[in-house]
């Protein structure tokens, strides 16, 4: 090739331009400058109407291609002459003879957004309609003028169109290689993640939750300051049908961390799991470091609060109620990175203000999407159904010669509940339905044991006597439940499933203390 070709490559001129779009936004200022430069303009359907409409000349596809639209506007754009005109390599001689003995011009640039899909499976529940709205010649049209970048420009996003009026200005109707080169990235990123969203639809509809190829689909909401650690970078990213709200309404403070999202959601996730009274729970690093359920919205935040205020510091605070001014008043005592709210009232968003960095999140909106829990480790990932259940109260057992009673066994499913949130091997002291003591993430289940009473020693020592402790897995030892019963704790609720549960069961009633079965794990890795 020579440097003539090369550089007819490198900057090509626009004579031809197919527009088609849903979204008619912004698209006037392009109209202007394809008018300036001359550019032929190719449309059907409301958009070539629009273009009409608005003063501009516009050849109608169908005259175009010289057949009529058919079976309901499903095949329009699906003919040779559009797709030779955008396939066809301007470089290659054989294709320059085919194209001009069909006497098909070039289609230099293609201006597509599709059928609004994702919008019409939010606002509706009918199939038909649905699957009416899955656009099959946009992206077809897309992905023929993404593979061949070298010769056509493609833009299927209308923030992109500044790009490209300041493109088709610098070159003076013409576009350059590495422009075409990045639209057609996000081009075929465009029609991944449609395509994408479809299966998802199909998916949903069939129950299928583990197809046999899974594509996950994702919109970037924002850049994030950076990773878990500041040489590390990161972003987050929306996977539903609404990729433009995460369900968060951002009230005061500065911008939201990786660490900050990663705490929130772990927040909110046990927050679903207290429905009936005024939840609070507070978490650092991923784990909780205080839950509590109260009657009286203030005592349930004191009583979370008081669980660890040292490992507090510096944490997220979710509630299930609205803040008041009393419990703002108690917030801001101390540091907190953000505080998450089904609502706040004037006077507390107004003493809460006076932390200049401190994030106010409504999450009064957020809703739980359908997306499956996933982990990634290299060039592979790791997919579950969501650990919605805690236990089958039908089979919920009392192993021990003492039984709990009404009250006992409320709060003995509070603290199963809290410890399912907590990274294994995890064990929760609670009293009075609110955590005292947490021991988290440790190898041995009897250090999480020395840690959950060595914590409730250290800030709530009155309250572990007569204490209730929870497992989330079953004690493979005994050396577990005499340590637990010798700190005051008279209640253990675990799975059990132990090789040795004759044996714990021995030592529990030895220690007279109740023990109850779940016969359901919780590990939390």
């Amino acid at each position: 090739m020579g440097n003539k070709e090369k550089n007819l490559i490198m900057n090509l001129k626009i004579k031809n331009a197919l527009i088609s779009v849903s979204d008619k936004e912004n698209i006037k200022p392009l109209l202007k400058v394809l008018k300036k430069y001359k550019i032929k303009i190719i449309s059907s359907g409301g958009t070539y109407n629009f273009i009409k409409k608005n003063g501009f000349n516009c050849t109608e596809l169908s005259e175009f291609t010289g057949f009529k639209e058919m079976l309901d506007g499903r095949v329009k754009s699906l003919h040779p002459k559009v797709h030779a005109g955008i396939l066809h390599d301007r470089q290659k001689k054989s294709h320059r003879n085919e194209m001009n003995k069909q006497n098909f011009p070039s289609l230099d640039l293609i201006v597509v957004n599709f059928y609004p899909f994702q919008k019409v499976v939010r606002l509706s529940k009918n199939p038909k309609k649905i699957v009416e709205n899955i656009d099959v010649g946009g992206p077809t049209m897309v992905r023929s003028a993404a593979k061949n970048f070298k010769n056509v420009a493609i833009i299927t996003n209308k923030n992109d169109y500044p790009l490209l009026i300041n493109e088709i200005e610098k070159y003076k109707g013409k576009t350059s290689l590495k422009f075409r080169e990045i639209m057609s990235s996000k081009a075929f990123g465009l029609t991944a993640y449609y395509d994408a969203m479809i299966a998802n639809w199909f998916n949903e509809k069939l129950d299928i939750q583990f197809p046999e190829r899974k594509t996950i689909f994702g919109k970037k909401f924002e850049s994030l300051r950076y990773g878990e650690n500041p040489h590390q970078k990161s972003s987050i990213y929306i996977s539903d049908y609404n990729d433009r709200d995460i369900g968060f309404t951002k009230l005061h403070g500065k911008e939201l961390s990786y660490n900050n999202y990663n705490d929130m959601f772990a927040s909110i996730d046990i927050l679903r799991s207290i429905e009936k009274k005024a939840g609070t729970v507070i978490v650092k690093h991923a784990n909780p470091c205080g839950v509590a359920e109260n009657t009286n919205l203030l005592q349930s935040f004191k009583n979370a609060y008081s669980c660890d205020p040292l490992s507090a510091f510096g944490g997220v605070i979710a509630c299930n109620y609205k803040i008041n001014e009393r419990i703002a008043s108690e917030i801001i005592k101390n540091f907190t990175e953000v505080v998450l709210a089904r609502g706040f009232n004037k006077k507390s968003v107004k003493i809460l203000k006076r932390k200049k960095n401190l994030r106010l999140i409504d999450i009064s909106d957020f809703k739980y999407g359908n997306l499956l829990p996933i982990k990634i480790f290299n060039n592979s990932f790791l997919i579950q159904t969501r650990n919605l259940k805690s236990y089958d109260k039908k089979k919920l057992k009392c192993v021990t010669k003492l039984k709990p009673n009404k009250k006992e066994l409320a709060q003995a499913e509070f603290a199963f509940k809290v410890c399912k949130y907590v990274k294994s091997n995890a064990i929760v002291i609670c009293n009075n339905f609110s955590t005292i003591g947490i021991g988290a993430g440790q190898p041995s289940r009897l250090d999480s044991c020395k840690i959950a009473i060595q914590k409730a020693k250290k800030f709530q020592p009155n309250k572990i006597k007569n204490s209730i402790a929870a497992s989330d897995a079953f004690f493979p030892f005994k050396d577990g439940i005499e340590t637990l019963a010798k700190s005051g704790v008279k209640i253990i609720i675990q799975p059990g499933g132990s090789v040795k549960d004759s044996e714990i069961i021995e030592a529990a009633n030895s220690a007279k203390i109740k023990m109850l079965f779940t016969g359901l794990r919780h590990f939390n890795h």
